[in-house]
């Protein structure tokens, strides 16, 4: 039976192209620690069933390269193109003080701090393979807006209250 509830569950990376003849394949990381994923035994990936066992894990940047038991060619590698990579979240290391993880901000809504005013909700954050990564901020009626994740603009975020107040940049949102 294939899972089809993953709120138990934290997406980790993308599965992209096949890897060799061997049924290894290129996942994607969607996640600050890709080392991590050397270290597990096992991952979920949302088309097979249960937890699938890691044979072999290897770091190349900016992909991690695995290989599960059960998956021999090339050809059953490229089945699972554009698949995610979940574990579960109770498996994640805790974190320090003022860190998340991006699943936490999902949802939360957007609190200029400037004008006291909701902007809108995180819907997703994006890794734009340069020095800071962007939340994209849905607004109703409005066009999304790409915010950075920097501390500067981040001023604070309460996972309680499901509020993160930033600090815009001029001109960031020019809007009407």
């Amino acid at each position: 039976m294939r899972n089809s509830d993953w709120s138990e569950f934290v997406a980790v990376g993308e599965i992209t192209t096949p890897h060799g003849l061997n049924g290894a394949f290129r996942v994607f990381p969607t996640t600050d620690f890709p080392d991590r994923l050397l270290k597990r035994k096992t991952i979920w990936v949302a088309s097979l069933s249960g937890p699938q066992t890691i044979r072999m894990a290897k770091f190349h940047p900016p992909v991690v390269i695995l290989q599960l038991e059960g998956i021999t060619t090339r050809e059953e590698a490229e089945t699972l193109r554009g698949e995610i990579v979940y574990v579960p979240i109770n498996s994640l290391p805790p974190l320090g003080p003022q860190e998340y993880y991006w699943f936490q901000l999902q949802g939360l809504h957007v609190l200029n701090d400037d004008t006291k005013e909701i902007i809108g909700t995180v819907s997703k954050m994006i890794r734009t393979g340069a020095n800071q990564d962007v939340f994209e901020v849905v607004r109703p009626e409005k066009a999304p807006l790409l915010i950075p994740a920097l501390k500067s603009v981040v001023t604070r975020v309460s996972l309680e209250e499901g509020i993160m107040t930033v600090k815009l940049p001029e001109g960031l949102d020019d809007s009407p």
